[in-house]
């Protein structure tokens, strides 16, 4: 199975792989549907296949069951350049091409542009040595285990700045809340490495607000340029000419109709992830199955479409983004505060990162849930703590028992709890096993007084003892914010086929294209990367077509 077929060999094994490879229907979407494709894993050919992201004989349900081709189309459109999705990378793809000289049409199947998170980040390169700057690309490659395609983190690397600054003016244009919060987010980082570097840190917010309104601004001052933009019409299916050339899209109006939305340039995917298939999710991250999404409608379209027309689907080993940044304060959330599960267990050592916590509560039973204790005493116990301490004062936001005024946090997500005893805090944390609890607090103040962890070997700077009430605990719960893997493409962000053939006229940008990352967490090393990353490949890509 180690062995490369080309298309032709694919059209000798026939099926949907051959199908999908080709390309060769006037619609990506032709083909018969598969009764044999049942489940996730069902397979549907006997030929070998990599469309999947990996070897395998036939390809999974999920892929192999191509719609039916649309042949009922009420009327078409012609358009230089039509993007799918409405999101942090599509909207600025949509505009930067507008403002390059191209007609543009924005698909989006949602009633309003739709993303998440607050931070993005790019690199000032003015003000930043060059040699430091491909250090951090290096280091990027480090962080992703060495399987990223190098040319995108650099395309990130030279271009993210000026990308970013463009997104904070249109926004803001378009009224969003929106600042500059340049190296304020990175101080760590540049200390770290003792680099001599500026960023662009776009920051929406404070919270709740969020980069999703902020894209509703965006689209606002895009429409004002001249993009159209298609609400509530989610795309089905890519169009093919005979050569396999992708020359547009079939969509479906919000009267039921289907418009052609023909591109003369190129069609752009910029669907989003697909944790809310529940089947691809089974299929590339079983290991996420008893783990709670935190989006909506990332039912992986444009992942389907790629394929269909011939595209694959980046190697598997997915990188998948979990975090909880709203339980208690996000500058606390890595500090080494003793960390428990449910029911009272010690699990990890410390300094261990929050995004990472998610590998070690896979289980049904744990489902991405854990506490941080400590006491009164922790401004000044842990002052020399990684991050930056917020006050008891400014606890009280987190703290749904308090009557204050939520700023910046988001009512719903909040979880940090203050007790007089640790039975107290216990019930209120929701703890499980009480008498545990309490046993692992005072087996930690023990390895306190010792001043060395024989258990997990956290370090002694960090050994600070639990026993100066009232106590503190933080209950966060790590939830799937971003599927970061998906359709292979290549240096210049154009789909491909198994076998590296550039698809003409078809891209992929955001969280739906692969090749950016690698390892199997997304990596914190850059504070705002991701929205960082797709900002920079919408207005990079988008000024490319737009001057085709």
């Amino acid at each position: 199975m180690g062995q490369s077929f080309s298309r032709r060999d694919l059209f000798k094994l026939g099926g949907v792989a051959a199908a999908s490879v080709a390309g060769a229907s006037a619609l990506a979407g032709c083909g018969a549907k598969s009764a044999e494709a049942k489940g996730y894993g069902g397979a549907t050919t006997t030929g070998t296949t990599t469309e999947a992201g990996h070897f395998r004989d036939g390809l999974p349900g999920f892929l192999a069951n191509k719609p039916e081709p649309i042949t009922k189309i009420a009327e078409e459109r012609d358009y230089d350049v039509v993007v799918i999705g409405a999101g942090s990378p599509g909207v600025p793809c949509a505009l930067a091409a507008l403002e390059a000289g191209a007609s543009v049409a924005l698909l989006q199947k949602e009633a309003e542009a739709s993303a998440h998170g607050n931070s993005g980040s790019g690199i000032d390169l003015e003000n930043s040595d060059p040699s430091h700057v491909a250090h951090l690309i290096g280091q990027l490659m480090t962080d992703s285990q060495h399987r990223p395609n190098r040319a995108l983190i650099e395309m990130w690397a030279q271009n993210s700045g000026e990308a970013v600054k463009w997104v904070i003016e249109k926004s803001a244009a378009g009224g969003a809340q929106v600042i500059d919060q340049g190296n304020a987010q990175h101080m760590p980082l540049i200390k770290k490495f003792g680099y001599n570097m500026s960023f662009v840190t776009s920051f929406f917010g404070p919270k709740p607000y969020c980069v999703g309104d902020g894209m509703k601004a965006m689209c606002k001052q895009a429409e004002s340029e001249g993009v159209e933009i298609f609400y509530s019409t989610p795309a089905k299916q890519l169009v093919t000419d005979k050569d396999g050339r992708v020359t547009g899209v079939i969509a479906l109006m919000p009267d039921h109709t289907y418009v052609k939305f023909n591109a003369r340039t190129g069609v752009v995917v910029a669907s989003g992830d697909y944790q809310n298939d529940e089947e691809m999710l089974k299929y590339y991250l079983p290991d996420l199955q008893y783990l709670d999404q935190k989006q909506h409608g990332r039912t992986g379209d444009g992942h389907k479409m790629v394929v269909w027309a011939g595209g694959c689907i980046e190697d598997f080993g997915h990188t998948k983004m979990l975090h909880d940044f709203d339980a208690g304060p996000a500058s606390m959330c890595d500090m080494p505060f003793l960390r428990m599960k449910m029911d009272g267990e010690r699990f990890c050592r410390e300094d261990t990162e929050m995004s990472l916590m998610n590998c070690y509560l896979r289980s049904e039973k744990d489902r991405g849930n854990y506490i941080e204790v400590f006491d009164s005493a922790y401004m000044e116990k842990a002052a020399a703590f990684p991050g930056k301490l917020v006050d008891p004062e400014g606890l009280r936001v987190y703290m749904p028992e308090e009557d204050v005024e939520r700023k910046a946090v988001i009512p719903t997500m909040i979880g940090t709890y203050k007790a007089d005893t640790l039975d107290e805090l216990a019930e209120k944390l929701g703890v499980t096993d009480v008498s545990n609890f309490k046993k692992t607090i005072a087996r930690f103040n023990e390895l306190c007084a010792n001043g060395a962890d024989v258990d997990f070997g956290l370090k002694p700077d960090y050994l600070k003892t639990i026993d100066t009430p009232p106590y503190y605990g933080i209950h966060r719960h790590v939830r799937m914010s971003a599927l970061c893997s998906g359709v292979k493409v290549n240096d210049d962000l154009q789909c491909v086929t198994p076998e590296g053939e550039a698809i003409p006229g078809l891209y992929a940008i955001g969280n739906v294209a692969g090749g950016f990352y690698g390892g199997i967490d997304y990596p914190l090393t850059v504070f705002g990367l991701n929205l960082g990353h797709n900002y920079t490949q919408g207005y990079v890509l988008g000024k490319r077509l737009g001057a085709m």
